[in-house]
């Protein structure tokens, strides 16, 4: 089965996956990152770190030995009203 890196990219800064997931088929490799954008976008919304004040940009890159494989990216912006 193949191997695949999932390394995430919030911003400008990127985090390489060094260990890989090995997956069937490349709609898996797809569901995984979605799934794991998700839940990078989710816990980036609670960080008292995060204001809103900006666009937001995360994106899961995906890779194999051979190179690039998918990107799953995702920006958002939380529009405060009230403090």
């Amino acid at each position: 089965m193949p191997r695949y890196y999932f390394d995430f990219r919030d911003g400008d800064d990127l985090s390489f996956d060094e260990e890989g997931m090995e997956l069937s088929s490349i709609a898996s490799v797809q569901e995984e990152a979605a799934k794991t954008l998700a839940e990078m976008a989710g816990d980036s919304v609670r960080s008292p770190k995060y204001d809103g004040s900006k666009n937001r940009r995360m994106a899961v890159e995906v890779r194999n030995e051979g190179g690039p494989v998918l990107q799953v990216t995702f920006t958002f912006e939380v529009a405060r009203y009230l403090s």
